[in-house]
């Protein structure tokens, strides 16, 4: 599968990832900041934005396979990742199954996936649920039910203009290509990768919304098995830290990504 791609910038090379329901257009309000410094590679991920709805088969790790496939036709060998909520997900994939093209890794309100069995088990079938209602009352009134989720409450403080952006962006994608995602890249279809985390020898931000307590111990958690991550609570803001308070989210990350690079990690030491 080809995946719809953007690139623009000059730099040490970027690689952006977005949530459910986003798109390569997520990143539109940073574009110019981000290409003064990298060489931005944003992903639509399989059914979203301009990229094919993903097989029934495909799970997480196709869709790190595929954005990995995307950097070698642009011959980039290793890349920063930055991944949002969904897009954490694939990147952490990419970072466990090929660790040797993430250079260093942001997770912004993230998770390695549900580790009890029956809890992602009931996930599952809530995925399904939502797939199944927005077949049948199709995408407008899904976007609404989806934005009006609790996770989602502290975006009601954002400006009208930028509710009314992101609600417009949503409504750009494909029903069939929505459901396709929810039902093979859900976080119910996706195998946990807690046990992977000791792993990882690449740098790695967590970071979360002040007002997201369920990703904030997420977050903490991920960092007592990560060797090299640390984590970073953004005030004012929720699941979606760089909607909700972009500036002192970009600056963490831009910290982040221009550190030196660091030693490569023995026996779980830097």
């Amino acid at each position: 599968m080809t995946l719809a791609s953007d690139v623009w910038g000059t730099g040490p090379p970027l690689v952006l990832l977005h949530g459910f329901t986003g798109s390569i257009d997520t990143w539109e309000p940073v574009r110019t900041l981000l290409g003064s410094r990298h060489r931005v590679v944003a992903v639509d991920l399989p059914g979203h934005g301009r990229s094919p709805a993903p097989p029934r088969a495909w799970r997480l790790p196709d869709v790190a396979r595929a954005i990995v496939t995307t950097l070698d036709r642009l011959d980039i060998a290793c890349a920063a990742w930055l991944g949002y909520s969904l897009g954490g997900r694939v990147a952490l994939h990419a970072a466990v199954a090929h660790p040797s093209r993430v250079e260093r890794l942001v997770l912004e309100s993230s998770s390695p996936g549900i580790a009890d069995p029956g809890e992602r088990a009931a996930r599952a079938a809530a995925d399904e649920a939502l797939a199944t209602r927005l077949e049948r009352h199709g995408l407008a009134a899904f976007v609404d039910d989806w934005m009006a989720q609790p996770l989602f409450a502290s975006q009601r403080r954002l400006d009208p203009v930028a509710r009314a952006r992101e609600r417009t962006l949503r409504l750009q994608h494909s029903p069939a290509g929505l459901v396709a995602a929810l039902r093979t890249c859900g976080a119910g279809a996706q195998e946990p990768l807690w046990d992977c985390l000791p792993a990882l020898r690449m740098p790695v931000l967590l970071v979360t919304g002040a007002a997201d307590r369920r990703y904030r111990a997420l977050a903490a958690a991920m960092a007592a098995r990560v060797p090299c991550a640390r984590v970073a609570v953004v005030p004012e803001a929720g699941h979606a830290v760089h909607l909700e308070n972009p500036v002192p989210f970009w600056s963490l990350v831009g910290a982040f990504l221009a550190e030196a690079p660091t030693p490569t990690l023995e026996g779980g030491h830097p």
